[in-house]
Parts: structure tokens; sequence; C-alpha cells
């Protein structure tokens, strides 16, 4: 692996105070209310966050073309915290680095230092054009067409673009948009600046959530693009680099989800520490504490960990984590909405008023578990990958992964090791029936595969975790000791419906799960739950 891309540590600390100040001053509660009462993409905030005097896309660009060239693990970090801030305003960031990703993988020299160099001086709002009417998280399924236009001599000079685009985040406004469309070769995509005649934004979406952020249908007719700004120079390669990208976007949603939960749950701890009823705060009962913010604080911890070790393998240029950006997309947007649902329930009747946002907040953070492919796109490509990897490893994959968990200490894995071999047992024994042709045991083996995963993340965390975050030692090793129980009833719950209620009966997978000793797992489960719940509202 090659060294890790890392900011300067005052670098990034520094573009986090900026984020800090920019909510003091212009991104307030009252601010963000209004915005999402009006549901207007707020155009003037936006150009001013990307103008010279804060510059926040920068993160995202390399430093060859003007940017500050982050690593993603330093972009995921800024990415929860503008998630914190606001989603709606996180998703137009989020949009302009995804319309730039298939000129920054796929582009040649030329169009990168010409585009990209542009959008890190120029400010350039950017738009991501994929998603059509009937073709939501199915890209093969395009419709939109690029025909060939010739010169007089027969060469391409350039391509005539015709279709619909819809849900483009950034549509109506942005400056830049890259278009993905089928050319006689295959998908490709095209660099087209706004204002090019026959592309014609339409009407700005009233939403449930992020109301702020711009989205609306692009129409494209007759759109002429000239060759040059093929991306890449060549037809065909537009799957290819939206895959490529996949592991990256994907992680960034998961930072949303982070934030976004995080932004629920810090609200709902601090109201628990005013709130009085019968006599006591709400932080000190637990009907409130380990209902309603423990479970939450624990998969959010767990969240956390899987992103960080998902961006340190990115940042070590390990490619092929496609699977792992769905894992982490998957959990983190579930984790934030349950987060942001319960938040609501915190706060009683106040929660359901749009003063205390926690209401917006889980109105927004509903969509990460849609754009960039829904949560059930995200289990099928899971249990796919997986079950592919675990045939052709001959369960190696998931056995290696027990082995390294192993040799952790005891007190921060419990018995996952135990679990990752009973997951071999599922998958292997529900190929070997034909089980997993009903994508509902798919879609359980995905759930098993995600919660394992993650688990291991966080069981790797708490092993060498030091306190150099705002928790202690002990908190995340108590965390980690709840989510591998938690991780263990569901692989024992979901596998017995596996084994037992699908039609056949998997015996091996069977002896795995009854090997599990659930009476043991659950072992001071109520006293971690008390101290993870003390180190929430102390």
């Amino acid at each position: 692996m090659t060294e890790q891309r890392r900011l300067d540590p005052e670098v990034l600390s520094m573009v986090l105070d900026t984020i800090d100040k920019l909510e003091k001053d212009k991104i307030t509660l009252e601010a963000k209310l209004e915005m999402d009462r009006v549901g207007d993409f707020p155009e003037e905030l936006i150009r001013f966050m990307l103008g010279s005097e804060i510059a926040l896309h920068l993160i995202f660009i390399p430093e060859e073309y003007g940017g500050l060239g982050a690593g993603t693990s330093d972009i995921a970090i800024v990415s929860e915290r503008m998630a914190k801030m606001d989603l709606a305003i996180a998703t137009a960031f989020l949009a302009i680095c995804l319309g730039m990703d298939p000129i920054r993988v796929g582009s040649t020299p030329e169009q990168k230092q010409k585009y990209i160099t542009r959008i890190a001086e120029e400010g350039m709002v950017v738009a991501y054009g994929v998603t059509e009417p009937e073709a939501g998280s199915n890209v093969q399924s395009l419709k939109t067409r690029a025909e060939r236009v010739l010169d007089e001599n027969g060469n391409i000079k350039g391509y005539k673009i015709n279709g619909q685009k819809q849900f483009i985040t950034n549509g109506g406004v942005a400056d830049l948009y890259t278009i993905l469309a089928d050319a006689p070769d295959g998908p490709t995509f095209f660099i087209v600046e706004a204002g090019s005649e026959g592309l014609n934004p339409g009407k700005h979406e009233d939403k449930h959530g992020i109301r702020a952020s711009d989205t609306c249908p692009l129409s494209l007719e007759d759109l002429f693009v000239p060759v040059e700004n093929l991306v890449g120079g060549v037809e065909g390669q537009g799957l290819k680099q939206a895959n490529e990208v996949f592991g990256y976007t994907r992680l960034m949603v998961a930072t949303f989800g982070l934030g976004g939960g995080m932004a629920a749950l810090e609200r709902a701890i601090k109201y628990s520490k005013e709130r009085v009823q019968f006599g006591t705060t709400l932080s000190e009962k637990q009907g409130y504490t380990h209902k309603l913010l423990v479970t939450h604080a624990v998969q959010l911890e767990a969240a956390r960990a899987f992103i960080e070790e998902t961006g340190r393998r990115l940042d070590s240029d390990e490619e092929d984590l496609q699977v792992e950006g769905s894992i982490a997309k998957l959990f983190a947007t579930e984790a934030g909405d349950a987060t942001a649902n319960d938040a609501i329930q915190a706060f009683g009747g106040y929660g359901y008023t749009r003063e205390y946002e926690v209401e917006k907040i889980k109105r927004d953070i509903k969509i990460l578990t849609i754009y960039e492919g829904t949560s059930e796109i995200q289990q099928n490509i899971i249990s796919t990958f997986r079950l592919r990897t675990t045939v052709r490893s001959k369960g190696g994959y998931y056995s290696e992964m027990a082995d390294r968990i192993e040799k952790l200490p005891a007190d921060c894995r419990l018995n996952l090791a135990g679990a990752l071999r009973t997951l071999n047992q599922l998958i292997l024994g529900a190929r070997n029936h034909k089980l997993t042709k009903a994508q509902h045991v798919m879609f359980r083996l995905a759930d098993i595969i995600t919660w394992c995963e993650v688990a291991n993340a966080l069981c790797h965390k708490a092993a060498v975790y030091n306190g150099e975050q705002k928790h202690s030692t002990d908190y995340i090793k108590a965390c980690a000791r709840l989510f591998v129980r938690e991780t263990i009833e569901k692989v024992y719950t979901n596998g017995i419906k596996i084994a037992l209620g699908c039609g056949a009966t998997i015996d091996d997978a069977i002896e795995a799960l009854n090997s599990l000793n659930m009476a043991e797992t659950v072992k001071g489960f109520l006293e971690d739950m008390d101290f993870v719940a003390e180190g929430l509202v102390v």
C-alpha cells in the first residue's frame, strides 16, 4: 500500500473552524428553518461558500489543479461536519464533487486541466446527470441517446444528445454538467456547460426534505456536445467510470448519515439534561437514555469506525471497494435515519414542531437511504458480491477475518469470530441449497454481512483506540461489546430463518448458530448500557 494522503492537521482544523464560523454567522437555526420553509436554493449563500473568501470546495480538488488535495479520510471528516450543520447545504456540495468525479477519474489530461482548474478557480456549481425517470439506481437501463455528428470528411465532430434526466441535484443552478448518455459504443459521459442550446432544466422539485437543495429534471433536446467534451475521448467508458467512484461517493453519503444522526443525537442528549419529568431530568431515566440514546450512539460509533477504516483503505490506493462503500452507506444512513426518528420521540410533542429542528433533520436524512443507490440496491450489491467472494475463497474471506478478530483482547470483541464463522456457513449453505435465488434470503444475508463487517471495524478500533477522540477507551470498548451482542443476535435470528424457514434445512449452519451461545453473549449488557449512558449525559 502507498502512504496515505492526509491534510496537514492545522489546515484541516482551519477548514472545520471555517464551517463553525459559517454556521454561527450565516446558517443559524433561524436561517435553516427559513430555507426549509421556502424551499428555494440559497444561491447567494452557496456562491459565498464557493467564493475566494471561504472556497470550501477546494478540499475536494487535487493540488495540481489548485485545490487542497485532501484524502478520503479528511473529506469524510469535513463532510460529516457539513451534514451536522445542514444536510441540504451538504448535498449541494457533495453534488459538486460527484459531478466532477467523471472528469477526475476518466478525463484526458487536457480535460482535467481545463475543467477541474476552472471548478477550483471559478467556484463552479457542478451537476451529475445520470438518473432518469425510468432508470433510477439501474443506470444500465439508460435511455438518453448520444448520436454521432460527422463533418464533411466523415470524422466525428460532436454528438447530439436527446433524453430526460430526473432528480438532478444542482440541476437548475449548475454552471457545468457531466451527462451520461448511450453512445454507439456504449454509455458515455459528456461535459456540458450551462446555457448550451438544448439543455433545459425543469421545475425545482417541492421535496419532503433537503428542501434548500436544488433538485430538478433536465430535458435534453438535440443538445450538441463537441467531441472534445467526450470524457476520456473514448465512447463506452461511462459505467466503468461511474463504478470506479462508487466506493468513494457512497462512503461520503455514509458520512452524511453519521453527521445527520449525530446532529439529532446531540440535540436529544442536550434536551435530556434540561427537561425535568416526575422530579428528575430525562437523562436520569433509563426509559429515555437506554431506549432513545444508547442504542443509536453505539450504532453511530460503529458507523464511524467503518467509515474511518474504509477511508484509510481508499487513501492507501486500495481498489475495488465498491462493496465497502455500499456497506458504509447502507449501515450509516439507516442508523442516522433511526436516530433522527427517535430524536423526535425524545423531545415528545416539541420534537414534532419545527422550531426544535429534529423533525427537519428527520425529513432531511431520509433521502440518504434513497439517493446514490437505495438501501435495497446496496443490499443487493452486498449480498451478491460477498456471496461470490465467499464461494471463490472457499470460505476463506470470513474465516480469515474471524482469525484476525480472535487475536484482539476479549473485552473488545466477545464472540464476533463465532458470528463470522456462522456467517460463512449460512452463505455457503444457502448457495448449496439454492436459497440464494430468493431475493429475501439475499437481503437477510446482506444485513448479517453488513453488521458483521461493521462490528469487525469497531472491534479493531476499540483494540487500538487511545482516547484521541472525545470518548474514553472504556467507552469505545463498551460500545464495541454492545454492538457485537446486537450483531450476534441479528446473525442468530436471521440465520435461523434462513437455515430452517426457507424450504431447506442447512444443517451446518444450524450447528454453527447453536454454538453462538446466546446466554453467554448477553452477560453484562445492562452494565455496558449504563456505562455508555453515563458517558453520553455526563
